[in-house]
This record gives structure tokens, C-alpha cells and sequence, in this order.
């Protein structure tokens, strides 16, 4: 499979590399893929993001180098740490000991391994999905910052979602909802520090936007939109890793970068039988 092997070689590719600053538009390439979709599908499938891969292999690879009697200091600047300091801060907080104590017998360091993809497609439930072109569209919303580090974004979101439940803004929004509904709209990814905007939004409102609004232009896309059926978040989440790690690399389909959309009726969204929809922006 053309893309098992690309993500493959772009491993390849940052270990042969390892010592160097990362160029993940490179690496991107290698993957045959846009530098978002790349990070995006990633981070789904290992659950790490590219910078923190690239973390702990480097401080793996440090830990055998300073037992095999390299000076500290070399180590800390050969995997690109700007002070020894800087170094033996992030090597306690991955092996639970300083660079010196690791040199010690017995010393117990702990190893990342270097990652090979292969792909199981499990096929126990159906994802049921549509292809839909959309023209340009304009949404007004709340909007926060999320972080996609160690999976946070899992968290975050939801709080943001009950954050406007109590303060009242998606009551208001909901007032206002259009065709669509009230939207959860991910957009603005940022490939250095792994984080992305997310609104809840409905689609553009007429008037002044109130205080503490914001709106965004959602590009015209092609979108594969997927039904979720169960409670929230949960049943969304375990959608969203199925798109990201069986449908998007057995269809062929690749992210087009545009904004990811969330599409929420009214209705209970705690109940079993909640449905919404999942929007990922495609191309082939």
C-alpha cells in the first residue's frame, strides 16, 4: 500500500535525521501528504505527536550514548539541546534520574522505540459516510486555543463546550443556529506547536457580532461526512480515531487542510441514540 509505505519511509527518514532540526515539510513530503493531514493522521495513529516522538527517541538514543561514555555536554548539544541544563531537565523527566546518575550500574533507563506502521482495518462496526461539496461559508462563534500534546485536545474540548453551556453562549448560538445547527469547528492548525483554534459556532449571523464572537471563513471543500451514533464525547472521539486511522489510509482519500467540522442537532447529546455528524475535509 502506496500509503503504508510512505508513512514508513518518513519515519525513516527522521531517524536517519535524528541530530537535526526537524524540517517537517520534508518529512511531510516523504509521506506523500500536506504538512496538517501528515501531523493529524500521526498524532491519531500513535496517540504521540511528531514533537514528541521525535522527543523521546532522542532522549533514548542520549541515554545509550552517555552510557557508552560520550560527555554530557556533547550529548546535550548533538540532540539539539541549547544548554546542559535545558538537557538534563527534559532527561529526568523521561528516565526519572540525571544524565550522570544513568551512567551508575543497574541504572534503570527507559527506552521509546522507533515506530513501523501497519494497518488492521477492524471492520466491527460500519462507518457510514457521504461525499458532500459545500461552497464557502461564513460561521460566528466562541473561540478557544487546544493542544494536541499527549492528547489534551480530548479534554479540552469538552470543557470548552460546558465552559458555554454555563456561561450561556451556546444557548445564544443555538438561538441563532441555521441549517447546520450549532457547529464544533476546528481550524487553524498550527504544525510547530501542535495546537489548533476550535469555535463552536452556527452559521453567519445577521447584525453586529457580539462581544467576545468571532467569525471565520470556511472555505469551499469536498467532505466526507460521517454519522456518530451514542453519547458525547466519547462516541465522536472513537469516530474521529476510525477516520484518521482505517478510513482515510484504506480509501485513498487524503486531508485537504481546510477546517474540520463537527455538525450537532438538537437533542441530547449524552443520550445513546445522539447523532451528529463528523465533516473532514478530502481529496484524492
Amino acid at each position: 500500500m502506496d500509503w503504508l509505505n510512505a508513512m514508513n519511509n518518513a519515519v525513516e527518514y527522521m531517524e536517519a535525521n535524528i541530530t537535526e532540526k526537524l524540517d517537517i515539510e520534508k518529512v511531510a513530503k516523504i509521506a506523500l501528504s500536506s504538512t496538517f493531514h501528515f501531523q493529524r493522521m500521526y498524532h491519531m495513529i500513535t496517540g504521540v505527536t511528531i514533537a514528541e516522538y521525535i522527543r523521546r527517541r532522542r532522549l533514548t538514543l542520549a541515554a545509550q550514548d552517555i552510557i557508552s561514555g560520550e560527555k554530557i555536554i556533547n550529548v546535550a548539544y548533538k540532540y539539539g539541546y541549547e544548554t546542559p541544563e535545558a538537557f538534563t531537565k527534559a532527561f529526568g523527566k523521561m528516565h526519572g534520574m540525571s544524565p550522570s546518575a544513568a551512567r551508575e550500574p543497574g541504572a534503570n533507563l527507559k527506552a521509546y522505540p522507533k515506530l513501523s506502521f501497519h494497518i488492521s482495518i477492524k471492520g466491527d462496526k460500519d462507518m457510514n459516510y457521504k461525499i458532500v461539496d459545500k461552497g464557502s461559508f461564513t460561521v460566528v462563534g466562541k473561540q478557544t486555543r487546544i493542544n494536541m500534546v499527549g492528547e489534551k485536545n480530548f479534554k479540552q474540548v469538552p470543557k470548552f463546550w460546558d465552559d458555554c453551556m454555563k456561561d450561556g453562549s451556546y444557548q445564544w448560538l443555538s438561538s441563532k443556529a441555521g441549517k447546520l445547527g450549532v457547529l464544533g469547528v476546528s481550524k487553524d492548525f498550527d504544525k510547530y506547536k501542535d495546537e489548533f483554534n476550535y469555535m463552536i459556532a452556527v452559521e453567519e449571523i445577521k447584525g453586529t457580532i457580539p462581544k467576545g464572537y468571532v467569525s471565520a471563513t470556511i472555505p469551499a471543500a469536498t467532505w466526507a461526512v460521517f454519522e456518530s451514533v451514542g453519547s458525547l464525547p466519547e462516541a465522536l472521539h472513537d469516530l474521529l480515531r476510525r477516520i484518521f486511522t482505517e478510513w482515510l489510509p484504506s480509501t485513498g482519500y487524503q486531508h485537504d487542510c481546510a477546517p474540520e467540522l463537527e455538525v450537532f442537532p438538537v437533542g441530547d447529546m449524552f443520550s445513546i441514540d445522539y447523532r451528529c455528524e463528523i465533516w473532514i475535509p478530502i481529496k484524492k
